[in-house]
């Protein structure tokens, strides 16, 4: 899995926890183990205010992109985050 990190201003909290393919976003599972290789889940077909773009299987790999809400004067961490490539099970943790 490949997570990129989208930088917002925003005020709200996210809590992610990986469980193979499955992603709990503040509480709420979200089961990409059904994308086959090669196919893209459309950004209107997934319900969550913190997955931005399609969701896409390329080489066996799942690749999305998760909104990473910051407050005022982020640091250079959360304002330029790097990918996360192959996250392991359990508390996703984000740039400080």
């Amino acid at each position: 899995m490949i997570i990129t990190l989208s930088p917002q201003r925003r005020e709200d909290a996210l809590v992610v926890s990986v469980s193979g393919d499955a992603l709990t976003i503040n509480d709420e599972v979200f089961d990409f183990s059904v994308v086959p290789d090669g196919a893209e889940l459309p950004a209107d077909a997934i319900a969550c205010g913190f997955i931005t773009g399609s969701v896409e299987r390329i080489a066996g790999v799942l690749h999305l992109t998760l909104v990473l809400p910051h407050g005022a004067d982020p640091s250079p961490h959360i304002a330029f985050p790097t990918p996360i490539i192959n996250p392991p099970d359990g508390l996703l943790e984000f740039p400080q």
